[in-house]
């Protein structure tokens, strides 16, 4: 986000190149008021190796300062980010990326409609972006010292200004089109968890009711939801995204959560282990709107290909579920890989959908199998970890599209597959699920 990776979120999203790649909200056009001169152009370009060298140092300083300065933002910010220097070395690539493409406006069209995204779901407000925009001009003055003169200040103020008037436009129609939508809103709603269903040794699904027990929206498959709750030992609220699990509804919402346990120098996932250990059914919390832009084209009659990665099938079980929901004898593939059996979530719900509908087809990659209890043709049919090339007379279809949703690698080998057997870039779509190192 600009917050959270200008701010920059999730689970998730942390690849500012890989964001410049997927696509836009048709309905989004640039139209900043802010126009930065020739000469503050090239003053901005000319700092780009100063940000490669000192990126991390001025973007570490200014989330220090910023959160001294203002408490209230901890309850905005992914902490734990914040600990391990994920969300730092984030924003330093996020600013050098956007140094970069400074002269070619359209290249960020697809990260300000992700990023967008994500801010509205954390209700970020117009008057914010002056605060972080202070924040970010002294760490950068503070850091390159004499080097930041007048000249380049002036220049940055003005190149952040007109970047933040694309998110603030942005994030106003998000806003405008969630209060139009029936039974939408703005901000947090006030929600309690209605039921608990342990989908595997690791995932629970949350089925998250409003108290006003109101109607809720429709949403596109593929959307996520905000939700936010307080950590006892932080002593504040921290908010993550979540995937919408299942098919819109006018009772409730659906996700379904992976606990992260720590593992090496990864930490524990705080919100995780809060929703699964300390929130009973009947607790509340707080939960946005649905927004995001990895949506399936429900319009298309062309088929459709769904790869997932472990707690990355969230998404793609809502497509799924979507496009058989339909009626229509739209051909689907359904790709999941996932470490063994225990933790495969979802695979009874999985398997009745592929019983009754004979247009979906499905390749489950077990890495790990237990021969007493993994029945292969059943449970899983192919052994180790997912390989495309293995399944190209299934997977590869013409006119398809392609939507993968896991860890970056998982993403990253996926796209690299197809690519190599001759599908078109325009047709892949990617969602991140956990950090860059998983």
């Amino acid at each position: 986000m600009l917050f959270q990776r200008l701010l920059i979120p999730r689970l998730a999203h942390r690849a500012f190149p890989l964001l410049l790649r997927l696509p836009l909200s048709k309905a989004y056009t640039p139209a900043p008021k802010t126009k930065l001169t020739p000469q503050q152009i090239q003053i901005v370009k000319a700092t780009i190796p100063a940000l490669q060298d000192h990126g991390i140092a001025i973007t570490t300083l200014f989330y220090t300062r910023l959160l001294e300065k203002h408490p209230e933002l901890k309850n905005i910010f992914n902490i734990t980010h914040q600990a391990t220097g994920e969300q730092p070395a984030a924003l330093a690539h996020a600013v050098w990326a956007y140094a970069t493409n400074i002269e070619n406006p359209e290249a960020l069209k697809p990260a300000i409609s992700r990023i967008g995204h994500k801010h509205a779901s954390l209700g970020i407000t117009a008057d914010q972006y002056p605060i972080v925009g202070e924040g970010l001009l002294s760490a950068i003055k503070e850091v390159l010292g004499s080097t930041a003169d007048e000249r380049v200040l002036d220049a940055w103020k003005a190149a952040y200004g007109q970047l933040a008037e694309h998110f603030i436009d942005f994030e106003s129609g998000l806003y405008r089109a969630a209060e139009a939508t029936p039974g939408g809103w703005k901000g947090w709603r006030k929600f309690f968890i209605s039921k608990k269903v342990h989908e595997g040794e690791e995932i629970i699904s949350f089925y998250l009711t409003p108290i006003d027990k109101g109607p809720l929206p429709a949403y596109k498959p593929g959307q996520f939801v905000s939700v936010k709750c307080f950590v006892p030992e932080l002593g504040v609220y921290q908010p993550r995204q979540y995937s919408l699990s299942d098919v819109p509804n006018k009772e409730y919402f659906q996700i379904s959560v992976k606990r992260e346990f720590a593992v090496g120098q990864k930490p524990a996932g705080r919100i995780s282990n809060v929703l699964h250990e300390a929130l009973p059914v009947g607790a509340e919390l707080d939960v946005s709107m649905p927004f995001g832009d990895f949506v399936l084209d429900i319009n298309a009659t062309t088929p459709v290909v769904l790869v997932s990665g472990g707690v990355g099938l969230t998404p793609t079980m809502s497509m799924l579920t979507t496009v058989v929901g339909q009626g229509k004898a739209r051909r689907v593939v359904f790709v999941h890989a996932v470490r063994n059996g225990r933790v495969h979530a979802m695979k009874e719900r999985l398997a009745r959908i592929i019983e009754e509908n004979p247009q979906v087809h499905r390749a489950v990659f077990y890495e790990e199998v237990n021969s007493r209890r993994d029945r292969q043709g059943v449970d899983y049919d192919f052994k180790g970890r997912a390989d495309l090339r293995k399944i190209k007379d299934l997977a590869v279809l013409p006119d398809a599209n392609y939507y993968i949703c896991g860890p970056k690698q998982f993403m990253d080998a996926q796209s690299k597959s197809l690519k190599e057997m001759g599908v078109d870039e325009t047709r892949i779509h990617m969602e991140v699920f956990g950090s860059p190192a998983e």
